[in-house]
């Protein structure tokens, strides 16, 4: 048993699986630089409400043409607490600290995703600890330490890079729930909770005293609707086939690759600079997040080796 789990954050996925990883890598590389446009002209929980809101009408709809079975009882409580982390808690900390860290910063401290998940699913007891976890969690976190010291900002940005952090961890716990809820049509999960997160965002803004408007600058209609229709209805709906069918803290690994298509995207559209406080600082949390959360142990690798060994001998 302590094997398998051992192990099993490494399993390599199906073929359609892996495709579904890739495109969902692609797909929401994009959404912190739409994200960043959003809120040069929308209040950041308005706007959050505005993406999980159009996404949530989009899949109620396709639901319906599906005569899709509504989720039973016993099963609403674990899906509403997996709505709100997901689509409601997780993104009003991201569109918020947005507001004024860079996308590529941003989409590196979402590469802590892997190390934060690999935390939960212990505290689940779905996989078991591992010191070199520890051991990438302090790299990851001096890492970050260096962005933040070194950021063209200064101390002024702490508190959105570290809700940054909080959104990467409210998305991690959200991973490891939907492992644990039973299997269900992902139209209708998602659908449920992508209605859970735009009605706790739009209490939020209201408590906050946003100001509800409709976006007028054309960049920003674009971000929205690539916010609603890629990166919500179908990125979620890739990144649930892929947590379904792997394990948890293995599908959150797409968010150690992000980072360089954000960059990239994120320089190209707005002008973020490349500097050292991200290359370096960047480079520190993939190390950590290697080492904790990805790198085989050459325990793991003799153990497996011993397996197909066996097995071929049987």
């Amino acid at each position: 048993m302590g094997m398998n789990q051992d192990n099993s954050s490494f399993k390599l996925p199906s073929k359609t699986v892996l495709i579904a990883f890739i495109l969902a890598i692609m797909l929401g590389g994009g959404n912190a630089v739409a994200i960043r446009f959003a809120v040069r002209e929308l209040a950041p929980f308005w706007g959050a409400a505005l993406r999980f809101g159009g996404g949530a009408i989009i899949l109620w709809f396709v639901a319906a043409i599906r005569r899709s079975k509504l989720p039973p009882r016993s099963v609403l409580p674990g899906l509403l607490v997996y709505g709100f982390l997901s689509f409601g808690a997780a993104w009003a900390f991201i569109f918020w600290g947005l507001r004024t860290v860079e996308a590529g910063m941003a989409q590196v401290l979402m590469a802590l995703s892997p190390l934060l998940t690999l935390v939960f699913v212990v505290l689940h007891r779905q996989e078991s600890f591992h010191w070199r976890g520890l051991a990438g969690g302090l790299m990851a976190i001096a890492g970050v330490g260096w962005a933040f010291f070194e950021h063209p900002q200064g101390s002024t940005a702490v508190l959105p890079m570290l809700a940054i952090v909080a959104g990467a961890a409210c998305l991690s716990e959200s991973i490891v729930l939907l492992k644990r809820l039973p299997p269900m049509d992902p139209i209708m999960i998602n659908a449920a909770g992508m209605s859970t997160g735009a009605a706790s965002l739009l209490i939020l803004s209201r408590i906050a005293g946003e100001a509800w408007k409709v976006p007028s600058l054309a960049a920003t209609r674009f971000a929205i609707l690539y916010l609603v229709i890629v990166g919500s209805v179908i990125f979620f709906g890739l990144l649930f086939f892929v947590v379904r069918r792997w394990t948890a803290s293995a599908s959150s690994y797409g968010l150690v690759l992000m980072p360089f298509e954000t960059v990239a995207l994120s320089a190209w559209l707005t002008g973020e600079k490349l500097n050292s406080a991200l290359l370096l600082g960047g480079a520190l949390v993939l190390l950590g997040v290697w080492i904790g959360a990805l790198a085989r142990p050459a325990r793991s690798r003799r153990s497996e080796a011993a397996i197909a060994v066996g097995g071929e001998a049987d």
